[in-house]
């Protein structure tokens, strides 16, 4: 995989838990952070914008998220995206309903999918990318799991509550079943700058993807390792 390919993948994985310029909804309304974050490569190229919306309310929650790669960056990953979650909240962890996802990659569509009943269990909702392709991954392996989004939000939940990045998360994304390691890597101060305009102390987390099982598929290239970082403290929204 080429440097730059890399590059743009990498910048994909750095799911926006640093809420930069992240903007809540009005008192009485249902909690919400939209966020809008540009990621930037070498030379200032601009390589990919993603937009987030998180919104809680009661025992409530929802993310959706926007993936386009930008300028150059479209000449090793032509991608744009919509993915979402709804899903339950308790006390310490988060549980999702319903995840789907429309990815078009380098000319090839995928849609994405997994439904969750409320015992623990995950069924594959995802269209094979052509007929007489096998999405298959056995039942046992995915109960219990959760999807990418809601992997990046129950780190953003425990940082919040503890302030740590430390937390393995089994991930089933409707293709490949992984595990998402966090750890911790430094905690460090955020200026605002050309870039974004968060000022304080953030938390910086090392991201690595432990692969089990996947159903290789036309531009399915990801991530194995990555870094984010997020506000070490946060007020509850």
């Amino acid at each position: 995989m080429s440097s730059a390919r890399l590059m743009v993948l990498r910048a994909i994985l750095a799911f926006p838990v640093l809420f930069a310029g992240a903007s809540k909804a009005p008192a009485g309304e249902a909690d919400s952070i939209e966020a809008r974050i540009e990621i930037f490569g070498l030379v200032g190229f601009h390589v990919l914008t993603n937009r987030t919306t998180v919104e809680e309310a009661g025992d409530r929650y929802s993310i959706a998220m926007d993936l386009d790669t930008r300028g150059l960056a479209r000449v090793f990953v032509d991608l744009t995206s919509h993915s979402e979650v709804h899903g339950r909240l308790a006390r310490d962890t988060a549980r999702p309903d319903v995840y789907r996802a429309e990815v078009h990659r380098n000319g090839i569509d995928r849609a994405y999918g997994v439904d969750y009943p409320s015992d623990g269990a995950a069924i594959n909702a995802s269209t094979p990318p052509s007929p007489g392709w096998s999405l298959s991954v056995p039942a046992e392996l995915i109960r219990g799991t959760v999807d990418q989004l809601t992997a990046y939000f129950l780190l953003e939940r425990q940082l919040a509550q503890r302030g740590g990045c430390a937390l393995v998360v089994p991930v089933f994304d409707g293709s490949a079943l992984y595990n998402v390691r966090f750890t911790d890597i430094k905690s460090e101060a955020l200026s605002a700058d050309g870039y974004q305009n968060f000022t304080g102390p953030t938390q910086l987390c090392q991201i690595i993807r432990e692969e089990i099982h996947r159903n290789p598929g036309p531009g399915e290239d990801t991530y194995q390792r990555g870094k984010s970082g997020m506000p070490a403290l946060r007020q509850a929204i």
